[in-house]
């Protein structure tokens, strides 16, 4: 596959996923207003922080190693994908070791809570973990469909899924809300089961179909699904047994960090469940954009970098036109998100009281809330220039690397479980994020420093999109000042009336903000990216927030291919 289309495969897949996340984050927004007039926050807690902690540990741990590993290059002949679906098997025996492990943890180690306000909490961590293994039999079909930029079945399947799980949590809320945390148990075990039904149906029409010769499939059969040996190969590619390990070494540090905050309240019982739940929801209602915009991107451009780099090799010694399109499509991704994540910093300031006054009432609004979404905003903007910076770093580094890097993840761990402790003891819940902040940082710092190093000796200098435009500072500073003074003189205890006047003084400066944009990610290259876009595959593609990305790189990647590369 060229670096053309590895580019336009992930930035078809990234607008797929940003559509996806779109609707996930709507749904689950929708989903907390609604429960919260039916539940206690004590149950929210404990489903929100401690349930879904059991439930991320267990399929993070089990698979995330192996869909980096897997997705980090891909061969085309059969007998090498028989290898891979070996190897991402061995996601289901390790799935079931974790999920008896922390099921054991979560049941005899950890504070149990007051039945009388969160009911059948021992059946609910089974049923949690049952739902985690039941994920991971679709993992070897995810990771195929992946390889392969199956987007829209990841969109349906998603999408489903995550309908049916809030079509059965609000039936239940409504009509037996007496079942506690069996009501949410039983809604995740229909939305992992949901997606391994789809994944399943999928594939199963698709293997040996027209449309599978037409592509060249590497897979004839159903058969082919389940674990086999190949004749003359090894059963698994050690190889990538042997960085899939290294992944996974990485991965168990990677998941202290993030999702540290919560391990913090769950082991160390420095919130109440009540607490929790209120920090949840403001952490949920602040990471919107980070998970429905960043996150996508992180996921769909890091298989990207992984297809057009070659893995631990020197710029010079590696194809100039793939290193031209990389950095140029890394520069043009680091001006995208800066420019996002200061906005959402500097409205979210003005517009986090009026945000969750709305969405909760007095339960949300008075108190800690306000503030901790305020530091959520500025928090945003780390997440976005880690995620992309993260994402190149990742799919450059040599495997020595990567097990190099574990040692500077285990600092970061530990420093970050030492910082929330003592963050939160002298700020409450608001030490959360301001150690999120600093771990954030130095893992900026880091890859910022590997980046530097990478195109040192070269001609690209894609760090540059982190400097934004004196413009745009100057409109988000005026902006800023202005949405601060609105808020004080008309938020948010003098009727509905002033909450109008205090967003429609909001509206214009969020749009000379987004002008201000415009120059920073090759707004002339727009028109042009929406024409290539309208014309992709079976003629049809979702408008993509990538289309200056796009646009701006093949620009680039096109100057260069017309005349020699510069040494």
């Amino acid at each position: 596959m060229s670096s053309q289309d590895a580019l336009k495969n992930a930035s078809t897949l990234a607008s797929y996923s940003v559509l996806l996340q779109v609707l996930f984050r709507v749904l689950t927004f929708l989903l907390n207003a609604f429960t919260l007039r039916f539940v206690s926050k004590e149950l929210i807690g404990v489903v929100n922080v401690r349930l879904t902690l059991l439930y991320s540990t267990l399929v993070f741990l089990s698979r995330e190693a192996f869909r980096r590993a897997c997705l980090s290059g891909g061969s085309g002949t059969s007998h090498s994908w028989r290898q891979v679906i070996n190897l991402l098997w061995l996601t289901l025996p390790l799935g079931v070791c974790w999920a008896a492990l922390l099921a054991c943890v979560w049941l005899w180690l950890l504070e149990v809570p007051d039945p009388r306000s969160v009911p059948y909490y021992g059946p609910a961590v089974v049923l949690f973990a049952l739902a985690g293994v039941q994920e991971l039999l679709a993992e070897p079909l995810w990771v195929l469909a992946q390889a392969h930029m199956f987007v829209r079945l990841k969109v349906v399947a998603e999408s489903l899924a995550m309908i049916a799980k809030c079509s059965m949590t609000v039936v239940l809320v409504v009509s037996a809300r007496e079942w506690g945390l069996y009501i949410f148990s039983a809604a995740h075990l229909v939305y992992t089961g949901f997606l391994v039904l789809c994944y399943a149906v999928y594939f199963i029409r698709f293997l040996g179909s027209e449309e599978a010769n037409k592509k060249s499939f590497p897979l004839n059969r159903v058969g082919d699904l389940l674990p086999c040996r190949a004749a003359g190969e090894p059963l698994v590619d050690w190889t990538l047994a042997r960085l899939t390990w290294s992944f996974f070494k990485q991965s168990f540090l990677k998941q202290i960090l993030t999702e540290g905050e919560r391990y913090v309240m769950t082991f160390l019982n420095v919130l109440s469940f009540g607490d929790q739940g209120i920090y949840d929801i403001v952490n949920n209602l602040g990471s919107m954009v980070a998970r429905f915009i960043f996150l996508p991107i992180e996921e769909s451009f890091y298989i990207f970098f992984a297809k057009v780099l070659e893995r631990g090799r020197a710029v010079k010694s590696q194809k100039q036109e793939d290193i031209a399109i990389a950095a140029d499509v890394l520069e043009c991704l680091l001006k995208l998100v800066l420019v996002i994540g200061l906005i959402i910093t500097v409205f979210g300031y003005a517009f986090s009281h009026l945000a969750l006054d709305i969405y909760g009432g007095s339960l949300l609004s008075s108190g800690t809330g306000p503030t901790l979404l305020r530091c959520y905003s500025c928090y945003v903007l780390l997440l976005a220039v880690n995620g992309i910076t993260e994402c190149f770093v990742f799919a450059a580094m040599s495997q020595a690397e990567v097990d190099k890097y574990n040692l500077v993840m285990l600092a970061l761990s530990v420093s970050f479980l030492f910082l929330s402790y003592w963050l939160t003891w002298w700020a409450g819940s608001v030490g959360f994020i301001l150690a999120n902040c600093l771990n954030m940082g130095l893992r900026i710092l880091h890859s910022l420093l590997y980046i530097h190093h990478y195109f040192q000796f070269s001609q690209w200098k894609p760090l540059r999109g982190l400097l934004p435009s004196p413009l745009l500072l100057l409109a988000l500073a005026v902006s800023g000042v202005v949405t601060a003074v609105s808020e004080s003189v008309f938020c948010c205890d003098s009727g509905w009336l002033l909450r109008l006047v205090h967003i429609a003084v909001g509206a214009p400066g969020q749009e000379e903000g987004e002008e201000m944009q415009r120059p920073e990610v090759r707004g002339e290259d727009v028109t042009e990216a929406k024409g290539k876009l309208g014309t992709e595959k079976e003629g049809k593609t979702a408008p993509s927030v990538f289309s200056g990305v796009r646009s701006g790189a093949e620009t680039a990647f096109n100057a260069r291919s017309a005349k020699p590369v510069r040494k």
